[in-house]
Formats: C-alpha cells, structure tokens, sequence
C-alpha cells in the first residue's frame, strides 16, 4: 500500500525550494515561541533574578522574596481536528476532494511537527460520533492519522458536524495544546461559535479551510451539481441563467465576509486553500498569521461538480 505521507513529502519538494521549507519550519518554531516554559518551582531570590519572575503572592506568605523557576518544554503536542464528515467527500474549488486535500494539509502540518521532535494526535469525526488517536511522535504514527483520515470520509456517511469534535475536546482532553482544525468553509452557528470561543481561551488554534466548489457551474459543465450536504441538485440550465448566477455570486461574498468576522471576532488564525496545489503556501500564511496575531483574510468562494 502506497505511502501516504511519502506522497505529501513528494509534493512538498516538488511545489516548495528548500527555502521555502526552511522558512516553514521557522514559522512552525515559532508558534511556541513564548509560550515554551513551563512552572516548576518556586525558590529563594538571588540577585541577578528577574523581578517579573517574583510570586508577590507566595513572597507575602512567606516574609522574603520568592521567583518561578521555569523549565523548557521541548516536546509539543499538536492535535490534527479534521472535518470526516461527507461533506469532505465533495468537491473542492480546485476539482479535487476535499478529502483529499486534506490529508495532503494533515500531512504538511504532521510532518513539520514531526521534524520538530513534537508528537502529533488526531480528533476527527461527524456528527453522529468522534474518534480520537492520541498524540505519539514518528513518521509511523502519522502515516496512520493520515490513512484514518483517508478511510473515514465517505458520500454515504453522516453529515459533518465539527461542533462534536470540539466538545470532545473541551470535555475530555487535557493540557494545553496546539490544534490545527482543517475543514471546508462551513458557516459555524453560534453553539459551534460559543464552542469555538472556549477552544480558543484554552489552546493554542489554527484553522485551515478547504474552499468549497461552485454550486452554481456553467452551463458549459456537468449537467447537473450536487450539494453533498443535501443532496439537492442543481440543473445547469437554471445555474447558466446570468441574474441567478450573479445573485449566487454576490450571496457568497455576503456569507464570507460573515464567516471572516465570526474568526477576527474569536481571534482565531484562518486561512484558506484551493486545492493541493496551494497547501503549501496556505500553511505558511497561517503560521505567519497566528505568529503575528492577525486572525484572518477574506477568501474566495467557487467552483466544482461536488459540492459540499
């Protein structure tokens, strides 16, 4: 059986210099940067000791001045939170399926915590249940999160619900970590939102979104678009007609400004893809994003056969 995260390393040489990966790897670095120590101890102050690192609290306890003693973290934990859904069976702006895209933006993200010695988990699931594979380290571990991901996006499966997985996480999981969500371009309602606000207040998070396909295809193209999520057809005559198309146009630049002010509201980085072609660059952008604190850009909206 073909090696999954072989085919992302390939990819990843073939659309990147080695520039452009090393600089992938100083934005990924980064993202702990400040936020890599953890408290040990508290101990006596010695001259030479910052003045920030007093506890006053403990120092007033104990009659003379005590400081925090930190220690490096040096391993991390990043959880990969993937949409298996089947609206992740659909079509993406690209042509492509959004599932694969995104075990192609899984395996970017995986392997560049993998090079950094950091472990890698997985929470993934739709809206009838999750599934959670908890972060270990190694290339091994992550060729299995990608194949779970691969196997578990289905047009017959249950309808996408990344609300679920969030609660998962806030109920069950522990500890402070890095989580990179990688979804197609759903309107979040506002339990999924308030969901989202905690998430942000306890983790460090990402947010890559596969762009979603046109509904509304020429009339030059498949006779007929499918939106995955209902099962509705859209007849290509009716989709050709120009007021219906404009009016379909100007509906998504409303619902993506919408959707841009719900993740600058959460301050939450988001970023957007295509396709595989552009996961690379879509991955340096959110790095760089969440490095500089600006929560998003506005993305595009279009076309495909499958639509989610």
């Amino acid at each position: 059986m073909p090696s999954l995260l072989r085919r992302v390393k390939s990819k990843m040489f073939i659309f990147a210099h080695r520039r452009t990966l090393t600089l992938l790897d100083g934005e990924y670095g980064s993202v702990f940067k400040g936020r890599s120590l953890d408290f040990d101890e508290l101990r006596a102050y010695v001259p030479g000791d910052e003045v920030r690192d007093i506890d006053w609290k403990a120092t007033a306890r104990h009659g003379s001045p005590l400081v925090k003693r930190y220690v490096a973290v040096r391993r991390h934990s990043v959880l990969l939170l993937v949409d298996t859904g089947r609206t992740m069976a659909a079509q993406a702006l690209s042509g492509e399926s959004k599932k694969d895209i995104a075990v192609h933006a899984a395996g970017v993200l995986g392997y560049l915590a993998c090079r950094h010695g950091d472990d890698v988990g997985l929470l993934h699931g739709n809206a009838d249940s999750s599934r959670y594979l908890p972060p270990r380290s190694g290339e091994e571990n992550l060729e299995r999160l990608l194949r779970e991901v691969e196997a578990s996006v289905a047009l017959d499966g249950p309808p996408s619900s990344l609300a679920e997985q969030i609660d998962y996480v806030l109920r069950y999981l522990k500890g402070r970590l890095l989580i990179v969500a990688v979804a197609d371009g759903f309107m979040p309602d506002p339990r999924t939102e308030a969901l989202m606000r905690k998430l942000r207040a306890r983790h460090e998070v990402l947010w890559l979104t596969i762009q979603d396909a046109d509904l509304a295809p020429g009339a030059d193209s498949s006779p007929h678009s499918t939106d995955v999520g209902t099962g509705q057809d859209i007849p290509a005559a009716l989709a050709a007609d120009s007021k219906i198309r404009a009016a379909y146009a100007q509906a998504m630049i409303d619902r993506e400004e919408q959707r841009s002010g719900i993740f600058r509201r959460l301050g939450i980085a988001e970023q957007q893809t295509t396709g595989n072609e552009d996961v690379l660059p879509a991955v340096f952008t959110l790095l760089e994003k969440h490095h500089s604190g600006t929560p998003n850009a506005r993305g595009a909206a279009g076309g495909g056969k499958r639509a989610g």
